[in-house]
Formats: C-alpha cells, sequence, structure tokens
C-alpha cells in the first residue's frame, strides 16, 4: 500500500491505518527509536506511541512524506524517553555521543534541542545540507538525525570507521564556520 492510501484510511478512521503504517514503517521506526534509546522495550513503546500520536494528527495534517512524519515523531518520542530515562538515571545508546560530537557547534548557553528548534538555525541548516555531496550528507544524518554508532555506519558505506569520523568531524568544522558567518553565537 502507498502512503497516500495509508493517509487516506487515517483521514476516513480506519483502525487497519495503524497496521498498514506498522506493517510499512515499523522497522524503520524502531531503528529509530533503537538508536537513541538502546532498549527493545522502551523502543517498542515509542513506536506503538507514534502510532497513537500519527492517528490522533492525521487528521487534520496530510503528510506529504509519511516515512519522514512519522519518523520525525518517532524521533521526538524517543529524545523525550531519552530525558526521562537519564534522570532516572537509565540508559543508553548513542545519544551522549553524538550530543557531546554536537556540542562543538552550538552555543554554551543554549541546548541542542532550543538550537535545533530555532528556525532560522533550521533553515541555515538545511542550506548547508544542500551544499554537501550526497555520500558525506548520507553519513552524516545517519550519525545525527538516526543516531547510528560510527561502526554502523562504516559498515553501511564499507569505509573504515577512521574514515567516518574524519567525514563527521569535517562537516562538523564546516558546520560550525558557517553558522559563525551566519551570526551565531557558538
Amino acid at each position: 500500500m502507498d502512503d497516500q492510501q495509508i493517509v487516506d484510511l487515517y483521514w476516513v478512521r480506519t483502525e487497519n491505518a495503524i497496521s498498514e503504517t506498522a506493517h510499512k514503517y515499523g522497522r524503520y521506526c524502531h531503528y529509530i527509536a533503537y538508536n537513541i534509546l538502546h532498549s527493545d522495550e522502551d523502543s517498542k513503546e515509542c513506536v506503538n506511541d507514534t502510532y497513537l500520536k500519527a492517528w490522533n494528527i492525521i487528521p487534520p495534517q496530510r503528510p506529504n512524506k509519511l516515512s519522514t512524519f512519522l519518523g520525525k515523531i518517532t524521533r521526538n518520542l524517543a529524545l523525550d524517553r531519552y530525558k526521562y530515562n537519564s534522570r532516572e538515571k537509565r540508559g543508553g545508546g548513542q545519544m551522549p555521543l553524538v550530543m557531546d560530537e554536537l556540542a562543538e557547534c552550538v552555543s554554551a548557553t543554549d541546548t541542542t534541542n532550543h538550537i535545533i528548534d530555532d528556525m532560522v538555525l533550521v533553515d541555515c541548516f538545511n542550506r548547508f545540507l544542500a551544499t554537501l555531496p550526497v555520500e558525506t550528507r548520507k553519513v552524516f544524518m545517519r550519525r545525527y538525525w538516526y543516531f547510528s554508532s560510527i561502526k554502523e555506519i562504516a559498515d553501511d558505506f564499507s569505509v573504515s570507521e577512521s574514515n567516518v569520523k574524519m567525514t563527521l568531524s569535517r562537516v562538523r568544522n564546516k558546520l560550525k564556520q558557517l553558522l559563525e558567518k551566519e551570526g551565531f553565537e557558538l
């Protein structure tokens, strides 16, 4: 079933929308949640919460790209769960490493989540991503959107871990330079 048909099922309020969503995007959403939480149980909960949230949001929203829509919901729910788990001294996954890596590109007075929500920064960030070669952009997004480990990225792109680390370091430096040029305090 294609995305438009699934969205149409949500609009007519057919429960089959959730099962079709789970069939097509369940593994994708679980991958996103698991890379943040590193817990199968918490990831399954986030995925189920994603389906519920999609049910509550569609309608009135009609997402153009269902995978991106669901991925964003899953990611935000997983980040919220990560924060909760961290307060409770539980957790794991790639989140601390990724946030430490991004810390060199963001202001010390703001949290990473605060800055990412800033619309001006998002526009700048999107323009920056568009300038990157496709492979570099994919590596960057795998690390900082999907929270994939360095090893996973290296294996998937058939390169060494040191190559991935160097690529990410160079991209972070370019991003930092652009943000400074655009007037963001770092």
